[in-house]
């Protein structure tokens, strides 16, 4: 019962951030990421797209949160798209160096919690075929 509260916490907690954090980027195209203020307006356009599609994650997000039971399945969608996109920002890392700062916590947080969710995601559902 712990874990699917904990579970619940942090899906709650990932929708309400991306939806903020996508919404942010659509109000604030390119001042939102750091380095980006003078980017033009191609970059600025993709990163408020992308922020529009950020958002919709973290609607994703939100919906799987509140379900009871909380669907595993669609935590390990959502968490492997978040690992996905922890992924992309290694390669960047790789093929064109280190990025601002705040970009390498925020991969750190992608691959610390991910294995975490993914965890919790699995013992949500082994914990459902046991009640039965």
């Amino acid at each position: 019962m712990a874990r699917v509260t904990v579970l619940r916490w942090l899906g709650l907690a990932m929708g309400y951030a991306c939806v903020a954090i996508g919404l942010f980027h659509v109000l604030a195209g390119n001042s939102s990421v750091p380095g980006a203020g003078s980017a033009g307006p191609t970059v600025d356009s993709l990163g408020r797209f992308f922020g529009a599609i950020f958002a919709g994650y973290g609607l994703g997000w939100l919906w799987t949160a509140r379900q009871s039971p909380i669907p595993a399945t669609a935590v390990r969608w959502l968490t492997g798209v978040f690992l996905l996109g922890a992924l992309g920002r290694l390669l960047s890392l790789a093929v064109h160096g280190w990025p601002h700062w705040f970009q390498v916590v925020l991969a750190v947080v992608e691959l610390t919690l991910s294995p975490l969710l993914f965890w919790l995601a699995d013992a949500e559902e082994k914990a459902l075929r046991v009640r039965g």
